[in-house]
């Protein structure tokens, strides 16, 4: 039986109680709305696959994991993709050029499944907004200082009942040097 996953990045807790707290007081304000009940994180990528498959892709996924090196993030606006009615947190330039690089290894790392993939690192507040609720969350939210230390991806499933991806698999930063194939001669 085919299955959704999504490899992402989970903040710190304290990050993710924030996050909540943000969602939890837009819902009070505008109700029920899209992503409103997600863990805060960092989506990189989404991809169906059949159960028995998955173990091959947690293999690959421990072993581009373990040669990253853990690094600082640091969130400090808000944007909104006014397309898709999403208004999330951002990171600043610096953990911007950090993250790119680690996201499109890990989509690299994956192929050749076929995979929704981000390209632009954020935590969302909320998506599919109305264009007058998007405008209610810009003018609730105007000014956000976090940051946390990003050390691992997880691997998470669909709840195909609840609609919410919940964590199977976490991969650690480890910091080990990926050793390089060398083209040996034979003369």
């Amino acid at each position: 039986m085919e299955k959704k996953y999504s490899v992402a990045i989970y903040p710190s807790q304290d990050v993710i109680d924030s996050v909540k707290t943000m969602k939890d007081y837009l819902k009070s304000k505008i109700d029920w709305y899209n992503s409103c009940n997600s863990v805060g994180h960092i989506t990189i990528c989404e991809f169906t696959i059949t159960e028995s498959e998955i173990d091959k892709y947690k293999q690959k996924l421990f072993k581009i994991c373990d040669t990253f090196t853990p690094f600082q993030v640091h969130f400090d606006h808000f944007g909104s993709y006014d397309n898709a009615g999403a208004f999330y947190i951002a990171p600043n330039e610096e953990s911007k050029n950090n993250l790119k690089p680690i996201m499109k290894k890990v989509q690299e790392s994956l192929k050749p499944l076929k995979l929704k993939k981000s390209d632009d690192p954020h935590m969302s507040i909320g998506r599919k907004l109305t264009p007058e609720n998007l405008k209610i969350a810009s003018q609730l939210f105007t000014t956000i200082d976090i940051d946390f230390s990003c050390k691992e991806i997880v691997l998470r499933e669909l709840d195909a009942i609840k609609k919410q991806f919940f964590v199977i698999d976490t991969f650690s930063f480890n910091g080990n040097a990926q050793a390089e194939f060398v083209q040996g001669s034979l003369f």
